[in-house]
């Protein structure tokens, strides 16, 4: 483990499939904010009180969680059956300033202003 006083705290996992998702799991505690493009992640953290934040600035909230995992799940059904579907848009300069907005925004939520 290495500190780094501008960054934070850097944590190195195993190389393993889900290692990092675990980590993260085990770690991120009641009201912490994690960044994530994982939907199945994002369900099991806001299921435990965390914020979920897309990288594009989508929050991800209780209320919609079974959608989300319903499309995850036809969209990689679709993939084993041999259907090859388009990958997401390429990041844009607007998506980057939705997720400054959405990620301000919950900031100061969470601050009380």
């Amino acid at each position: 483990m290495q500190t780094n006083p501008t960054s934070g705290k850097w944590v190195y996992v195993d190389a393993e499939k889900e290692a990092a998702d675990l980590y993260i799991l085990n770690h991120a505690a009641k009201q912490d904010i994690v960044v994530t493009q994982d939907t199945g992640l994002a369900s099991m953290l806001v299921s435990r009180g965390v914020y979920a934040l897309s990288p594009r600035g989508k929050y991800y909230n209780d209320d919609e969680m079974n959608t989300v995992l319903f499309f995850r799940y036809v969209s990689a059904k679709e993939r084993r059956s041999g259907r090859h579907t388009k990958g997401p848009k390429a990041f844009t300069e607007e998506d980057r300033q939705h997720f400054i907005q959405a990620f301000e925004k919950m900031l100061s939520k969470l601050a009380g202003i």
